[in-house]
């Protein structure tokens, strides 16, 4: 938070009063605006790397310094929209870079990337605040845990299951139901999941976050919730730091409040388009696809600072644009190696109906090997990629000869198949108002069962639609 008591400087300057400054901070005086860029002649020290600079008239009025270019010249990005500047203005260091409020009396609220209300709420004026750039825990720190974090969602915690402690990203193109699918899990750890949750919005249109804050409150879990939006109206250098000032709240409740975090970012893609946005007004010549030459170590700032340590754990769910389907879009393929699951998500079979629209051999997790899951999920997950695989195989025989001119061998796997595509749809909580059909959230012991029974081949004599849209197998009608 600035202060507004100051005391006077012999350079014209203001200090802060509170805390009692013995120097003045450094001065600048706008000497070039070229759009969002502005360049400042300095009249004191040196900033740091990343310093804010405020007006000294306006304290609304914020600069961030993002390089120097020579001996008391400094360039920085306007962050704030309608707010005048003209040459010759001046403005003021505050001695640090943005913070944001953190810890509980942030919980249940809707903030911006300088935690100021979005929701009409009171201001933070009391909340413990906190640098938004950190560096990463060092490794010896870190701590690493073999455990499944169960999300309810039977496709997911069967074929790609999420670490806890650790970063998925759900990958697909646009309406394949990534925002859908981010809101079921917050949905299905409301009452299972101890910790709290931390939504990050970049890019978010202004009626997603409206429906998102009212849906948390309408599922009764805004008080667990944390939300910190940079919205599609903003400046293109407030999209690429939102991300920062979600990860540093959540690193507060993970390293001073010992509590386990649930990270979920919507959309990972628009923080790289911001850098992109922010190189060009930079003058930076771009690299591969028009991208900026930053690329991979903007990813890297981010994705590094979310990881478990000793205290708690800090688990990400990261939705991803993948842009015109492409996979071997640099965005894409430079936030792969960050993940321990990359959930998939096809148009394909969107189109076809079977929601959550996962690609059952696209998508992978490092969880999901002997020793870190148990036997019998290891072994039912492999069997159903196998059938899957069948299918997928036989899919063109079947539509130039018919499903007829196949083997008695084949065509039962393509009827294992089939119900196995379907039972893996699920009714979600967050689409009943379109759907009128109440979601479900399905153990994993419930899901192995039903593949299980129909691997076994037990439903190949009922229709396909009954185990459509259901939650366990038992749904689905007859004995265990």
């Amino acid at each position: 938070m600035i202060s507004t008591g100051s005391i006077s400087c012999e350079n014209g300057g203001v200090a802060d009063s509170a805390a009692g400054a013995a120097e003045c901070p450094t001065l600048g005086r706008v000497s070039r605006i070229s759009g969002q860029m502005v360049e400042l002649q300095l009249d004191g020290p040196a900033p740091a790397p990343r310093a804010l600079f405020v007006g000294v008239t306006d304290p609304g009025l914020r600069v961030e310094v993002v390089t120097l270019l020579d001996r008391g010249v400094a360039r920085g990005l306007l962050l704030s929209a309608g707010r005048p500047l003209a040459i010759g203005d001046r403005l003021r260091a505050t001695g640090g870079t943005i913070e944001v409020p953190v810890g509980r009396e942030a919980l249940g609220r809707m903030l911006d990337l300088f935690g100021e209300p979005l929701d009409g709420g009171p201001p933070l004026d009391r909340a413990p605040r906190r640098p938004i750039h950190a560096p990463p825990p060092p490794l010896k720190a870190r701590r690493t845990r073999s455990e499944l974090f169960e999300t309810g969602i039977k496709a997911i915690d069967l074929l790609c299951p999420i670490e806890r402690g650790g970063k998925a990203g759900l990958f697909g193109g646009a309406g394949v139901g990534k925002t859908v699918l981010i809101a079921e899990i917050i949905y299905n750890m409301a009452g299972s999941y101890n910790g709290v949750s931390l939504f990050c919005g970049i890019g978010e249109r202004s009626r997603e976050a409206e429906e998102f804050h009212r849906d948390m409150m309408d599922a009764g879990v805004l008080d667990k919730t944390m939300m910190v939006f940079g919205q599609m109206s903003e400046r293109p250098a407030v999209r690429a730091r939102v991300g920062h000032a979600a990860i540093a709240v959540a690193e507060y409740f993970r390293d001073e409040l010992n509590t386990d975090v649930l990270v979920l970012i919507d959309n990972i893609y628009r923080f790289v388009q911001a850098g992109a946005e922010v190189s060009g007004l930079l003058g930076q010549i771009p690299s591969r696809v028009g991208y900026q030459p930053s690329l991979a170590t903007e990813i890297a700032e981010l994705q590094e600072r979310i990881c478990s340590t000793a205290s708690a754990a800090m688990t990400s769910i990261q939705a991803v644009y993948v842009p015109a389907d492409d996979f071997t879009d640099p965005a894409a393929t430079h936030v792969f190696g960050h993940l321990s699951a990359s959930v998939v998500l096809s148009r394909k079979r969107a189109a076809q109906g079977l929601y959550p629209a996962l690609d059952p051999l696209e998508s992978t997790s490092k969880m999901l090997t002997p020793g870190v899951v148990s036997a019998r999920h290891e072994r039912v997950a492999r069997e159903v990629r196998r059938v899957l695989a069948e299918y997928e195989s036989l899919k063109d025989v079947i539509a130039m000869l018919g499903i007829e001119q196949l083997s008695v061998d084949d065509r039962r796997t393509v009827a294992i198949s089939r119900r196995l595509e379907r039972f893996l749809t699920q009714p979600f909580h967050a689409t009943e108002q379109f759907t009128s059909t109440p979601g479900k959230r399905v153990a994993l012991d419930e899901t192995l069962e039903g593949c299980e029974r129909i691997l076994s081949g037990e439903f190949n004599d009922r229709p396909e639609r009954d185990l459509y849209m259901i939650g366990a197998i038992s749904e689905a009608g007859g004995e265990p």
